[in-house]
């Protein structure tokens, strides 16, 4: 059982990562009724999921509560508008978790106070159990407080705790953006196999379960990526032709630097 201080754990915001965080909380035990969930227009499956659970559910900010953990899972273009509404819900050992990408720590304090607060970058394998977070708690957010926090973010998969708030930006521009920088290798695998005769569904598939397979081994495989790419690796080789250019001095390496680059600067843009 998940415990996290004796207000209830409340969510604003329960989207895609919102949600996702909810149902993994359910499944690891966090009984519905300690549940308060703020959201002006939950979808009507996350509606009949909070009647299921017995999760109250709130169109805004409920008067009277204080709550012991409050979960920020809004959009960062929202967060001007949600945030004042929200202060009340801060008490003196409530902690505020947001994962909203490029809003600081001092953002969130100049409209909710000087509470306990970390920082979270989540990603969207969340929804299937398979996410990773990066995490960065304020000098307020006590040991035990820091552990409630990670088992909560821990039921979407590993937290990574960060020493610098700074650091959340390039870990946005890693992970948290990172799925889609898969898909597109999905994507473009699939052109390029089209191109070189496949039916375009055919190549699709063949791509799509090639990630998707290669990136299971890595998560199973106590090997670094490195050691499995060379052991798919033979001189000479079919694999070996193709790493030639993407390993070339104008290859991935490049490009790559300039996405995550680009990703957090973005990410640093997002706190102005």
């Amino acid at each position: 059982m998940l415990s996290f201080g004796s207000g209830p754990l409340v969510l604003v915001g329960a989207g895609n990562m919102g949600g996702a965080m909810l149902s993994g909380w359910l499944k690891k035990g966090v009984s519905g009724s300690s549940i308060l969930v703020v959201d002006p227009r939950p979808s009507d499956a996350m509606s009949s999921k909070l009647a299921e659970a017995g999760a109250r559910h709130c169109e805004s900010a409920p008067e009277g509560v204080t709550a012991g953990i409050l979960f920020l899972a809004v959009k960062p273009q929202l967060m001007d508008t949600v945030l004042p509404s929200l202060k009340p819900l801060v008490g003196q050992e409530t902690i505020v978790v947001s994962v909203a990408a490029g809003k600081t720590l001092s953002y969130i304090q100049s409209h909710l106070g000087q509470a306990a607060c970390v920082r979270a970058m989540p990603n969207t394998p969340a929804m299937v159990g398979r996410g990773v977070t990066g995490a960065y708690a304020n000098e307020r957010v006590s040991a035990d407080q820091r552990q409630a926090v990670e088992e909560l973010l821990k039921v979407s998969g590993p937290v990574e705790w960060v020493p610098t708030e700074g650091d959340i930006d390039a870990v946005t521009a890693v992970s948290g953006s990172g799925p889609a920088y898969v898909f597109y290798l999905v994507e473009c695998m699939a052109e390029a196999g089209r191109k070189a005769g496949l039916q375009a569904d055919l190549a699709m598939r063949l791509a799509r379960e090639t990630v998707a397979g290669a990136g299971e081994l890595l998560y199973q495989s106590p090997d670094d990526a490195s050691k499995l790419r060379q052991n798919v690796t033979s001189p000479g080789g079919t694999t070996a032709a193709a790493l030639s250019v993407l390993m070339a001095q104008d290859g991935m390496q490049p490009l790559f630097d300039k996405a995550i680059a680009a990703a957090k600067t973005r990410a640093q843009e997002l706190a102005n």
